[in-house]
């Protein structure tokens, strides 16, 4: 894996730079991921790039969504992935992008999906009275299980007596390892003004959602009376929603199931100015990871240079960060943080610059 190549590089004088793959996808993602590539080498950080072709183009060309051994060779020979973002309208399945994506979340066992919610320009933030330092928790969303496995059926199809049924999927093991994440990413993570994390909550549905709601509920009060340093606390999905909207000042790191985080976390970064300001890492500690800007492919942006990459780049910068670069992180979030100041910036987010010149922008920040 790209860890063990690490430790090999070392020992036979080799070069110890990173290995990234590089999977720009569809639409938008094919102008983001570009800068912020353009600021990963502007900041001087000691990486190698390999880009691959995975996506709508590669499938209607030959029907490839992943190559054979595509998984086992990305954590085989790769420090850390890249992604920009899945999802075509020439391919109405969008078949490339589950086994692409979802493919890689589950066979490469990402299970942990971390966004970070963090509000760098008060102005962006559509509550009033709130500013930056208002805004600074973190979602870990369990990423393997849920409704996501695509596990059930549909029984007499297209008929008035038509079934579907989709199943919810939580086992012990998925549930403990990404609540034990979240108390142990609280721990090791300070937020933004310096100060340590406190709260960790925890999001369900188990006043209807009984028996994987239970599950939930018994683990986190196990793993919480491990770690008494945290105030843990509980909501459901409903109530943390309306609360995230009343006053988000109240939370530090929320854990939650696959499909809640899905969806609190795009109402999260409804806070923090937009999808487009949105970066996440799906995680498995001690194994090659992949980073994604939250927003997806938006074909109806795409190729029209009008795309937001702040959030392509604060993801790069989050896998800096995750790669021990933690002083090249913070050269690419500064400039960032100093381009919104100076409204350098995409029209989305009140400037009027476009992907390009935004990225170039940055990149130029960083390396000043």
């Amino acid at each position: 894996m790209g860890r063990a190549r690490t430790r090999l590089c070392y020992l036979f004088g080799v070069s110890l730079k990173k290995k990234i793959a590089i999977l720009p996808g569809d639409g938008i993602g094919k102008e983001v991921i570009p800068q912020a590539i353009r600021a990963l080498e502007a900041v001087g950080a000691p990486l190698e790039f390999t880009s691959f072709d995975w996506g709508a183009d590669r499938y209607l060309t030959d029907k490839t969504t992943v190559p054979p051994d595509g998984f086992a060779m990305l954590g085989r020979d790769f420090d850390a992935i890249l992604l920009g973002a899945f999802g075509d309208p020439r391919v109405p399945t969008n078949i490339h992008a589950k086994e692409i994506l979802l493919g890689m979340r589950v066979e490469m066992d990402l299970y942990a999906n971390v966004r970070p919610v963090r509000l760098l320009d008060g102005r962006l933030c559509p509550l009033k009275g709130v500013e930056a330092k208002d805004i600074d928790f973190v979602v870990v969303r369990e990423n393997t299980e849920g409704v996501y496995g695509d596990v059930g059926g549909v029984f007499k199809k297209g008929t008035a007596d038509e079934v579907a049924i989709q199943e919810d999927i939580n086992t012990r093991k998925g549930v403990e390892r990404v609540v034990r994440y979240a108390f142990e990413y609280a721990a090791n993570h300070l937020r933004l003004d310096g100060s340590p994390r406190q709260n960790v909550l925890m999001c369900d549905k188990s006043n209807a959602m009984t028996h994987a709601g239970g599950l939930w509920q018994r683990v986190f009060k196990q793993v919480g009376s491990e770690h008494p340093q945290f105030k843990c606390e509980h909501m459901y999905v409903d109530a943390l929603c309306m609360q995230m909207v009343r006053d988000p000042r109240q939370f530090d790191v929320i854990v939650t199931n696959n499909m809640f985080g899905d969806i609190i976390t795009d109402l999260a970064a409804g806070l923090q100015g937009g999808l487009g300001m949105a970066a996440s890492g799906n995680i498995h500690p001690g194994k090659t990871s992949m980073f994604e800007p939250v927003h997806g492919s938006a074909p109806p942006i795409a190729g029209k240079n009008i795309a937001n990459p702040f959030g392509a780049i604060l993801t790069a910068a989050m896998m800096l960060r995750h790669l021990g670069l933690g002083a090249e992180a913070e050269k690419i979030e500064a400039a960032v943080l100093a381009a919104l100041l100076a409204k350098k910036t995409t029209v989305d987010i009140g400037g009027t610059l476009g992907t390009r010149e935004a990225g170039e922008w940055v990149a130029q920040r960083v390396g000043a």
